[in-house]
């Protein structure tokens, strides 16, 4: 019965994390619940997102809504963003990574309204002097703390006129850039429990199939009303775990 709800929690965090980002906000805390230590959450999270991230993009790519030539810059950047933010994580105290989270989705909730034709147009994602810091940046915040990583890029590609189909490609090509060598670390440490861990990858496997079909149906207005929608779950999330954590800071 575990492994049967950790396939279904894998399906359906990887569709809604392909769409709009925000999947590890169901993922992380369903496993969790069933009594999986943190690391080993993580590290399951990791390997499934490497595999199934680049089987949407792989998907995408067969299918001519994206060309290699367009997106293989990205690698590099995501994976030298991720490295930064983890040499700052180690520094940096994790509540103030929260504070920072909470206010970056605001800010992009907020911007989110204002700024007029997102993913409206055909342009192509190209290396920029927009496109380099930005996806840097989110690489910086995902090797810190993560939550959002995909719904930032979102916002990221949407204001740079990318059309909807070719952002959800790019971050997925971003997603298994960072997710790779987190897992390649979370492996090697020993912190993986393999039955689980396949139950949520062969889960989210058909999750990514799903996402990506449903993605290419969907029109822009369609795609802003689920990313607002996946902002606000996100910062509720995050607002409320740190108000359980203040709150047992008091018994």
């Amino acid at each position: 019965m575990e492994y049967l709800l950790i396939g279904l929690t894998g399906i359906l965090a990887t569709t809604a994390g392909t769409l709009a980002g925000g999947g590890g906000f169901i993922s992380l805390p369903v496993m969790m619940l069933l009594g999986i230590s943190v690391q080993s959450a993580v590290g399951a999270n990791k390997v499934a997102n490497t595999i199934s991230s680049f089987s949407s993009f792989l998907y995408l790519y067969r299918n001519k809504k994206i060309s290699f030539k367009e997106v293989y810059w990205i690698v590099p950047v995501s994976l030298a963003g991720g490295v930064t933010g983890g040499v700052i994580a180690s520094r940096m105290n994790e509540e103030y990574m929260e504070a920072a989270a909470i206010v970056l989705l605001l800010f992009a909730f907020a911007a989110s309204f204002f700024k007029q034709g997102q993913f409206s147009g055909e342009g192509e994602i190209r290396f920029n002097k927009f496109s380099f810091p930005g996806l840097y940046a989110i690489g910086i915040y995902d090797g810190m703390i993560g939550p959002g990583q995909g719904t930032f890029m979102l916002y990221l590609f949407g204001a740079l006129k990318v059309s909807y189909i070719r952002a959800v490609a790019g971050v997925r090509l971003a997603t298994f850039s960072s997710c790779f060598g987190a897992a390649v670390t979370y492996i090697a440490a020993g912190q993986m429990i393999w039955p689980l861990t396949l139950c949520l990858l062969a889960g989210s496997l058909a999750g990514a199939q799903i996402g990506v079909r449903l993605a290419e149906k969907l029109k822009a207005r369609t795609v802003l009303v689920i990313l607002r929608l996946v902002t606000l779950g996100l910062i509720i999330q995050l607002i409320g775990e740190n108000l359980l954590e203040f709150a047992g800071g008091f018994r």
